[in-house]
């Protein structure tokens, strides 16, 4: 069940939008996941028009592959299509998204270095786990591509913590942009 704030109750003829992106290494398990994820609770809150999702990896590696197939057949067990195919992060990514949510302190540094430095759009999802707002002391969601089943579980449990944060972020950030 969602549970939608007022704050979450924007006028409908409003056209503004978001642009959220997520952020892992590869782009083939946590970042396809939090795309998938929050897409769906995004779409389950009535939102999907207004913000849109997106996935990319910091290196190249997998471009043009699907989620890793444990991690699509974890996120299926849930609810939840991975449906994405692979892309690396590009400099145009830094401007055009209004929040870049990195998956652990690696992909923040990447982040930082391509867009020439830190930014309030650009957070990690432990962030948005209510331990904290600052992304030095933020956990970082574990990559669970060479361990067993329960690794990939365990990105599914935070990912899914950190929804109803993230969309509280994001319609701020649309209230915002709105005026």
């Amino acid at each position: 069940m969602i549970f939608v704030s007022s704050l979450q109750k924007i006028q409908p003829g409003m056209h503004s939008q978001i642009k959220v992106l997520f952020v892992c290494m590869g782009n083939i398990c946590r970042s396809p996941t939090g795309e998938g994820v929050f897409r769906h609770y995004v779409a389950q809150a009535g939102h999907a028009e207004s913000i849109l999702v997106d996935s990319a990896g910091i290196s190249d590696y997998h471009v043009g592959s699907p989620s890793d197939l444990r991690m699509r057949q974890a996120a299926v067990s849930r609810g939840y299509a991975l449906t994405s195919s692979a892309r690396q992060v590009t400099v145009e990514d830094m401007v055009d998204f209004d929040l870049i949510v990195a998956m652990d302190e690696d992909n923040l540094m990447a982040l930082e270095r391509l867009a020439n430095g830190s930014g309030d759009h650009i957070r990690m999802l432990g962030t948005y786990l209510g331990e904290t707002v600052s992304n030095a002391r933020a956990r970082s969601v574990p990559d669970p591509y060479y361990g067993g089943a329960a690794g990939f579980e365990a990105v599914l449990d935070m990912i899914e913590a950190a929804c109803p944060a993230m969309l509280t972020h994001s319609l701020e950030l649309l209230q915002a942009k709105r005026g």
